[in-house]
């Protein structure tokens, strides 16, 4: 029985212990004891809770026999990204000056998911502050998809994504600024959501692009995680009021996806893409006008992804430096090199970037998405690969020499944080070598109902978030 509740989603769990078929204790020791079994394999937690679980559990069970009326997340296990605070439990940010930091606040979105009842797993392996596409930090080592031990589960929520699909709690809270929650909910075969800019607050943000949001194994699941999520808080002036439209009923409206308009693209300015994804991305572009979509490939122009990328976060690398080696950290080369290429970034390119350069980004997507609901594009344009260096290895990919396979993987999922916009990944098909590989549907800004809709209408028409790893 403990086998299949690991496999339980967070909407299922919710039904069971209003039934009193199963109760959050049941639930929480197989959810451990399976965080203790795959842990030495894939390294996905920083921190685990398991006492402090059993005991929330215990009062959870208590709550439900009373009858009371309990929010749908009340005694569902979750993990948390080790890059939000979490009061009186160890936060790390991935970086060993922090490797003993006991906050005592809680991120604001785990403050939601706490207070709905949520039961804290623990604290999942990010790479330093979020600043690399790959799962690796020097606090914590190299973190794996469940789908191969070895293979990278992407940057930077890389814990969290291989934390549910490997059957450790059915959610996980991440957060995503250029497609730190999308990476790894593709290269680990995950649903990972991140919301329209403003969506979900959280304290002292800075730039608009990032944004903390769920990942999951079914869209609704992510779906319940985001109601309870969404909707203004003071402390961070770019977030905005909760959502009119409920996202729970979104993704469980009935019907296929007849009458559906997608705007289809292969390239978001990385014009390189691994064959066997090309393959998968067509074949879901199939289905998706099996289910009754009208799906239409279309261009878009986009300013130069990596160049772009150096514009926008070389200062903030450099400040990241000089504070962490002010404090006697030594960082990831790939971290000191973007900080280093700041030199040659200037005051007008930086200022340009973060106004022209959005605007441009934002009205190309407006534009190749006129006349369409959605956008769908790989998330990634390879699947996982082997661990190694601070960006993930070389390759050669579609004819291409790629120098970090992690950075390259980033390079679909930045211009839709740029633009603000909400995208969702879900699972699009496996390899022959048996690698998930994701499905980035893009949204209109605002429209994270209408989007959530048609991510949840394409799974329920597919079957690949049904697999379960070996591990």
């Amino acid at each position: 029985m403990s086998d299949e509740l690991i496999w339980k989603s967070a909407a299922e769990l919710g039904e069971l212990y209003r039934s009193r078929e199963v109760s959050p204790v049941e639930v929480v020791e197989a959810v451990i004891d399976r965080m203790e079994r795959v842990q030495p394999v894939l390294n996905i937690m920083v921190t685990e809770t398991a006492e402090q679980a059993r005991a929330d559990a215990k009062a959870a069970e208590r709550r439900f026999a009373s009858g009371d009326d309990l929010p749908p997340l009340y005694g569902v296990p979750v993990t948390v990204k080790d890059l939000a605070e979490t009061a009186g439990v160890r936060t790390t940010y991935g970086c060993t000056a922090f490797a003993e930091y006991v906050p005592d606040f809680d991120n604001i979105g785990w403050a939601r998911l706490k207070a709905q009842g949520a039961i804290l797993l623990g604290k999942t392996t990010t790479p330093e502050f979020g600043l690399l596409g790959v799962a690796q930090s020097k606090l914590t080592g190299a973190t794996s998809t469940p789908w191969r031990p070895g293979y990278d589960a992407g940057g930077s929520s890389a814990g969290a994504a291989a934390a549910v699909v490997a059957g450790v709690g059915p959610i996980a809270w991440g957060s995503d600024g250029g497609g730190s929650i999308r990476v790894p909910s593709s290269l680990c075969g995950a649903v990972g959501i991140k919301p329209s800019i403003g969506r979900v607050p959280y304290i002292d943000c800075e730039d608009g692009d990032s944004t903390d949001g769920p990942i999951a194994r079914t869209v609704l699941d992510a779906a319940i995680v985001l109601e309870a999520t969404n909707g203004h808080d003071p402390r961070d002036r770019f977030s905005v009021q909760k959502d009119t439209r409920d996202y729970v009923e979104a993704a469980r409206a009935a019907g296929d996806l007849t009458g559906v308009r997608v705007a289809a693209v292969h390239h978001l300015g990385q014009n390189i893409l691994d064959p066997d994804v090309r393959r998968l991305f067509d074949a879901a572009l199939d289905d998706l006008r099996a289910a009754g979509a009208v799906v239409e490939e279309v261009e878009i122009d986009l300013p130069d992804t990596e160049e772009y990328f150096a514009h926008i976060n070389g200062h903030s690398y450099r400040q990241y430096t000089e504070e962490l080696e002010g404090m006697g950290v030594e960082l990831w080369p790939m971290i000191k090199q973007v900080a280093a290429a700041a030199d040659e970034v200037t005051a007008r390119q930086v200022n340009d970037a973060n106004h022209a350069g959005k605007t441009a980004i934002y009205n190309a997507f407006r534009t190749a998405m006129a006349g369409a609901d959605v956008m769908v594009t790989p998330t990634t344009p390879v699947p996982a690969f082997p661990h190694g260096g601070a960006r993930g290895p070389s390759a050669v990919v579609d004819g291409h020499r790629v120098e970090a396979l992690g950075h390259l993987c980033h390079m679909t999922t930045e211009p839709p944080s740029h633009a603000g916009l909400p995208a969702i990944s879900v699972p699009g098909g496996f390899t022959p070598q048996g690698l998930p590989i994701g499905l980035q549907f893009i949204g209109h800004l605002w429209a994270d109902a209408d989007l959530i809709s048609v991510a949840a209408r394409y799974q329920r028409a597919t079957d690949w978030h049904l697999r379960r790893p070996e591990i």
